[in-house]
């Protein structure tokens, strides 16, 4: 590739600048912002320059340019990359790129990946940059997972199987058992969804949030449906469930709260009907009686409110990393 600049001399200072890029069966102008210009001037300078058929000496510069170190001079031009912990790679592509010189940066970084025994290699590609989307897949790769503003994509390099993870399979829910001192449990009829239409009531459930723990999602939907305040209690049961929204596996948990206000105000966007009922009123509706899932969740409740039974406490650990999970486990059997 050859890259002919007007003005002759590149000045941070200019506010753009025309080049003329040749490459093999191509020849085309191209304008350019200064911050554009600035990357590849950038790119160009990592890559490898051929000295064939050129007259002047190997060392020799031209009057008013800059020599570049030997070790640039020779380096080839790659990709910006860390190192995961599984001997892979992962490309976090922040800046634009045209796809003329990502191309050529993508297939020299696997080629030295692959010599250095690499992996799996990660590329995050941000919503800005869905040109590059094309080009990548074009080189090999997959699709893993999506987000709202970014696209990742996978490439196996060894011969050996393929061992990286799956996309995320799971998606966690909550159903949340909120009893008053009258032995009342906090229900709802929902306008939307499964339970559309059923004359059926039943707990507040909801969806647990990227980097949210399950006692406070559980918290979070009570008081979005119901306008209820409740302190989390225990875990009383969870379930299994494959093949279910866009075919992940589903992990409920049925959390116990103690409520701490009692004044409904219902959430209007989603929530049809909201009010506390008695628990065997809960417990002995048909629909219950005609879905075991959901008589087990029932009778589990109501063996809660009339015996000792052990659920599972919420107690704040502490990583190595300095991170805060929490550790469900049964208090009554174990104290820590």
């Amino acid at each position: 590739m050859l890259v002919f600049i007007l003005p002759g001399t590149y000045s941070y200072g200019c506010r753009s600048v025309l080049l003329f890029i040749l490459l093999p069966g191509t020849y085309f102008p191209l304008f350019c912002t200064e911050s554009t210009f600035a990357a590849l001037v950038s790119t160009c300078y990592r890559l490898p320059i051929s000295r064939r058929n050129m007259s002047s000496p190997p060392n020799s510069v031209l009057k008013g340019q800059t020599a570049l170190p030997t070790d640039k001079v020779q380096q080839i031009g790659l990709l910006d990359a860390v190192n995961d912990k599984y001997g892979g790679v992962v490309v976090d592509m922040k800046e634009p790129m045209d796809s003329h010189i990502y191309v050529p940066l993508l297939r020299a970084s696997i080629s030295q990946w692959r010599q250095q025994g690499k992996k799996g290699v990660w590329i995050k590609l941000p919503i800005q940059q869905a040109n590059l989307v094309e080009p990548t897949v074009k080189e090999g790769f997959r699709y893993h997972h999506a987000e709202s503003n970014y696209l990742m994509l996978v490439y196996w390099i060894p011969d050996n199987p393929d061992t990286l993870p799956a996309n995320a399979s799971h998606i966690v829910g909550i159903g949340a058992f909120v009893m008053n001192n009258k032995r009342e449990v906090l229900v709802v009829k929902e306008k939307h969804g499964y339970f559309e239409g059923k004359d059926a009531w039943k707990f507040p459930t909801g969806v647990v949030n990227q980097g949210e723990d399950i006692c406070a999602a559980a918290i979070r939907e009570v008081k979005e449906e119901t306008g209820i305040d409740t302190e989390f209690m225990e875990i009383l049961a969870f379930s299994q469930t494959h093949q279910q929204f866009l075919g992940k596996s589903d992990l409920f948990f049925v959390c116990m709260l103690q409520p701490l206000s009692f004044d409904i105000t219902k959430q209007d966007s989603e929530i049809k009907a909201a009010q506390w009922i008695p628990i065997d009123e809960y417990v002995n509706q048909t629909y219950n009686r005609e879905h075991k899932p959901f008589e087990y969740v029932a009778k589990i409740c109501l063996t809660k409110s009339q015996s000792n039974y052990g659920g599972f406490s919420a107690v704040h650990t502490l990583t190595s990393s300095g991170k805060q999970p929490y550790l469900y486990f049964n208090g009554q059997d174990f104290k820590p």
